[in-house]
């Protein structure tokens, strides 16, 4: 046993990765629903709230800071792993380098959005701007990173280009909502929200792909040398 170390099966901590975020916008939203601060309604179409609307008042304020913060330091552990989990396989792009710098940048706009959540003033409306602007722009990047690291794999090819294909629906999803904001302002206005619920869940899945693949793989992390 000396001199081997002790690995651990790390799949759990991608899909909580996944799974948190995408849990706690919902939970936040059901609880706002009953506490009266949103209305009842379908948000990926109906377009009637915001996701940080749902987080801003009562007892969602406390469940969204307390489950998001956490996601941002489990975020910033996921894209490290994923690296090393990249490596692994054998994929050594230079897409992984960034990857860990990357998640980091992200995960900590993340955290400056989610502590920004609920204060007013345009400081803080700055703070949320840009926070979310960097985490969905850089957690897209990086998905990016990964998918294209498993194209390279002859064995991985095929699951690469299938995350590819997500990574170009989210794209796909992004670049309309740009092309109806600068030519239908006003219709774009009423459904801004949609948009931004929609990114939010294709996001998470790909991180919910990527917990699949860990599994699949076998990915373990030797915890200390022997």
């Amino acid at each position: 046993m000396a001199g081997k170390g002790s690995t651990v099966s790390l799949w759990w901590l991608a899909l909580a990765a996944g799974l948190i975020p995408l849990l706690t916008i919902h939970a936040t939203f059901a609880v706002s629903v009953l506490e009266g601060h949103v209305s009842l309604c379908m948000p990926y179409w109906d377009s009637c709230t915001s996701i940080s609307r749902t987080g801003r008042h009562g007892t969602s304020y406390f469940i969204f800071k307390g489950t998001m913060l956490p996601a941002a330091v489990l975020g910033i552990l996921f894209w490290w792993l994923n690296g090393r989990w990249l490596r692994q396989l054998g994929v050594h792009t230079r897409g992984v380098l960034w990857l860990p710098w990357l998640g980091l940048t992200a995960c900590l706009a993340l955290g400056v959005y989610t502590l920004a959540l609920g204060h007013a003033g345009e400081g803080f409306h700055l703070m949320r701007r840009i926070g979310v602007v960097l985490y969905f722009s850089l957690t897209f990047i990086c998905q990016l990173l990964v998918s294209a690291g498993l194209c390279s794999h002859p064995l991985w090819r095929h699951t690469g280009s299938r995350l590819l294909n997500l990574c170009q629906l989210t794209l796909a999803v992004g670049i309309l909502s740009v092309i109806l904001n600068g030519v239908v302002p006003d219709f774009y206005s009423r459904k801004d929200d949609a948009f931004e619920w929609i990114l939010a869940l294709l996001i998470n899945l790909h991180a919910l792909w990527l917990a699949w693949l860990w599994r699949k793989s076998h990915f373990r992390v030797r915890l200390w040398a022997g």
